[in-house]
């Protein structure tokens, strides 16, 4: 069944796909009456939808079935100092697929650009390409912290488990299965490309960050911020419960 995405603000009747959605729907996939496809609102739901009118730029749809998800009770927080845009938009999308519950931008030391303050259309669309591809019904929220790891301690400073990826550094402490995938939030601190410098070490290390390695190799930053989100998802992987599906008859 093809998956597409339509914004929560927009789950209600009558409901419709609007824009690039529904131009994806009618010109490449060649839906008609009578089909059927998938939803996803980013925010946990997802519905199956029976297509019942088409226009240029409007697809017009009935809701057979809405299956409302709970939020997952481990949540992974990437959180990455900003740098290069190289391989940024695949991270997010491979975030979506590894179901990251954040991904953070932090301004680093050594980033190269300030960071932006506002979340930009083209991430959202590289996560929404994420969730159509796993059919993930959650998108991670997105976040960057321009007051740099001053911010970042702050803003995790309940989360239950806090690692820094600090490799090469910390041979000795590997990052183990009991470490993640655990209920509550756990924040992954990685570098920018040209690392931590030795002051957010310091910061980080006197905020309660545990510095980890993930083996004896230096990895680049989206290698280990990807292996991290992929540790994370596998420790999580238990049946979940509780998900409510509403018929639409």
């Amino acid at each position: 069944m093809r998956t597409f995405f339509l914004p929560s603000e927009q789950w209600s009747p009558p409901y419709a796909l609007t824009g690039q959605e529904a131009r994806h729907l009618t010109k490449v996939v060649r839906v008609h009456a009578g089909d059927l496809i998938r939803l996803l609102d980013g925010a946990g739901r997802e519905g199956v939808f029976r297509v019942t009118g088409t226009s240029r730029n409007s697809v017009e749809l009935t809701p057979e079935s809405i299956t409302t998800h709970p939020e997952p009770v481990s949540r992974a927080v990437l959180a990455v100092g900003w740098g290069k845009a190289v391989r940024r938009s695949w991270l997010m999308e491979k975030a979506v697929e590894l179901e990251a519950s954040a991904i953070w931008l932090w301004q680093a030391d050594h980033s190269q650009s300030p960071v932006p303050d506002d979340i930009k259309e083209s991430w959202l669309a590289q996560m929404v390409a994420g969730a159509k591809q796993s059919a993930n019904p959650w998108l991670p929220a997105l976040r960057t912290l321009p007051g740099g790891i001053e911010e970042l301690l702050r803003a995790s400073a309940d989360f239950e488990r806090r690692f820094m990826l600090w490799e090469g550094e910390t041979p000795e402490a590997l990052l183990e299965a009991k470490d993640v995938g655990g209920v509550g939030t756990t924040l992954y601190v990685v570098g920018p490309e040209g690392g931590f410098s030795a002051r957010e070490v310091k910061a980080l290390r006197e905020g309660g960050m545990m510095p980890v390695s993930l083996g004896q190799r230096v990895l680049r930053w989206e290698t280990a911020a990807l292996l991290c989100l992929g540790l994370h998802w596998w420790g999580r992987q238990k049946p979940t419960a509780g998900a409510t599906v509403e018929e639409h008859p």
